[in-house]
């Protein structure tokens, strides 16, 4: 059996996953608990805390270990942890990833940029920031990321057995996914090879980052009679480009046709269109570009699109906002935007 490198008041070790719905992170918590139970001896619990089930959705994993001779009878949220698993970047536009950190907490982030880039846009101060393209991995394997994002969570949690992860996935997936065991082992270890790691100076007089549990603006002393919603078009404000899973379409507007097809298959408000006049003079709609505000990467457009004028490519930083084409909603929220 492997002894915890440290544990917190109640003898636990804990971990958070922090992702969104389709990214595989509650099913990553649970191989995880389950390598550390069957295959050291170690307590464990794992669970997760999500709103809405659909893909794109916020999700947290929790992970909680152990020694054996110790019961686990807290099952509330972990707040404090001391490993933070990041599987999608972009999350933090949405939620405080790090809340709770520890000072000399360990933050794993899939990405391909750069250290101090996503330290800055994490406001991380200091303790030990891992790095690992999870997406990129998954993609030449043909696998997932939580995969890939489990490797670098062994290497980071080296009491750990890798080989007892490997067990685990010949387990979750002979049985109906044959194909799919040597596919992933390899996924997981590149991801436990390729993780690098920096580490970030911490003060001696350094203190973790407070959790915030986000609280609901309207409750039982403050709500509107009948429950009324006061923000009008509340949903035309909201920015998806978090829920994206690192891909989102590409538009080349000289292979357009302006069918349609890609607005009509679209789930949101992604396609900005422009009265105009074609060859003959009639008046037609003419295609001008994406908000990728409200893209969530869904791709049914790049399916639908009977030309090259569509094409999925992998998201890279600031693509978006460089091709972004606004959408224009003058009486939104009341006002002019």
């Amino acid at each position: 059996m492997s002894s915890l490198p440290k544990t917190n008041e109640l003898g636990f070790y804990e971990i958070r996953l922090e992702s969104i719905g389709g990214l595989g992170a509650n099913l990553a918590g649970k191989m995880l608990a389950e390598a550390g139970v069957l295959g050291l001896g170690l307590n464990g619990s794992n669970f997760s805390s999500y709103g809405s089930e659909k893909k794109g959705s916020p999700v947290k994993g929790f992970v909680r270990f152990c020694e054996a001779d110790t019961e686990i009878r807290a099952h509330s949220p972990i707040e404090q942890p001391h490993v933070i698993g990041v599987f999608h970047e972009a999350l933090y536009k949405m939620v405080n990833v790090v809340s709770g950190m520890e000072p000399e907490g360990i933050l794993l982030v899939n990405s391909a940029r750069e250290f101090d880039d996503i330290k800055q846009d994490l406001k991380l101060e200091y303790g030990t920031l891992a790095i690992v393209d999870a997406l990129q991995i998954a993609v030449e394997e043909k696998t997932k990321v939580n995969t890939a994002m489990l490797g670098a969570l062994f290497r980071i949690c080296d009491f750990l057995d890798p080989e007892s992860m490997k067990m685990v996935i010949r387990k979750t997936f002979e049985k109906k996914y044959p194909h799919l065991v040597e596919p992933n082992i390899r996924t997981f270890e590149r991801g436990f090879n390729e993780v690098k790691f920096k580490t970030y100076e911490t003060p001696d007089n350094a203190e973790g980052k407070e959790f915030h549990r986000a609280a609901p603006q309207l409750g039982f002393e403050t709500q509107e009679i009948g429950g009324v919603i006061t923000a009008q078009a509340n949903s035309i404000l909201k920015d998806l480009s978090g829920s994206r899973q690192g891909f989102l379409p590409q538009f080349e507007q000289e292979q357009c046709i302006n069918c349609a097809a890609c607005d009509t298959v679209c789930p949101d408000f992604c396609f900005v269109w422009k009265e105009g006049e074609d060859k003959k003079g009639r008046k037609q709609m003419f295609l001008q570009g994406i908000d990728y505000q409200y893209c969530k990467g869904c791709l049914k457009c790049v399916e639908a699109c009977p030309t090259s004028a569509l094409s999925d490519m992998r998201e890279t930083m600031g693509f978006a906002d460089a091709h972004r084409v606004k959408q224009n909603f003058p009486l939104a929220a009341g006002g002019m935007l």
